[in-house]
């Protein structure tokens, strides 16, 4: 089972183009385009104006600094995520261990398909990591995970604390989604099948919770 990293997820922006009143909107729509294709580091408010068209003067109406507009493109990824996390579990059934297992699918495949945004959203840069739009935005992404472990366990008897299980669920997956983006497999276990390995320590570690 492999990861479909070429398809870019539905909630993927577009390249923004600036009308009269969306002036906000398509200034998060260009950074966030910008910071797809070329990474948080790299952006200024200059490049956001340049993509959307307009003057350098016009990002002040709206944003203080380039860390005011970014935390924008942050929540936006989060959401995102989130989406991609419900295409996965609309595939399978709420609730079920396949569904599960293709939303630690989909975040991986989400962090090589937005590297820039991925770094960008967990921790690249800590002021925005918590902006507090950003911290529940990215609560309610994990939350969506608690949520369909809760409704696996009810479903098959489990007694479980589904916010345990849960976080030894992302903290493999993202682990695994890093170890990716940076090219570490490549190294010590070359042509390793990431959503094979997901798909087998998934059931595993929601065993081993408690």
């Amino acid at each position: 089972m492999t990861l479909d990293t070429k398809t870019e997820n539905a909630a993927t922006v577009p390249k923004a183009k600036y009308h009269h009143g969306d002036l906000r909107d398509a200034l998060i729509d260009a950074a966030y385009q910008f910071v797809i294709e070329s990474g948080a580091e790299k952006f200024s408010l200059a490049d956001a104006c340049r993509c959307a068209g307009v003057s350098t003067a016009a990002p002040y109406r709206h944003f203080k600094d380039r860390e005011e507009i970014l935390a924008e493109v942050c929540a936006r990824g989060f959401h995102t995520l989130t989406a991609s996390a419900r295409s996965a579990v609309g595939k399978h059934g709420e609730g079920t261990l396949e569904g599960i297992i293709a939303m630690g699918q989909a975040y991986v495949a989400f962090a090589v398909n937005h590297q820039g945004l991925f770094r960008l959203m967990f921790g690249q840069n800590p002021s925005i990591s918590e902006v507090h739009k950003v911290v529940e935005i990215g609560n309610d992404c994990f939350g969506y995970l608690i949520e369909q472990i809760t409704k696996y366990c009810q479903a098959n008897g489990l007694d479980q604390n589904a916010n345990d299980v849960a976080t030894k669920l992302w903290t493999f997956v993202h682990g695994a989604a890093s170890l990716v983006i940076d090219g570490k497999y490549d190294h010590v276990t070359p042509g390793l099948d990431v959503g094979e390995l997901i798909a087998s320590a998934t059931p595993q570690l929601m065993v081993q919770s408690t």
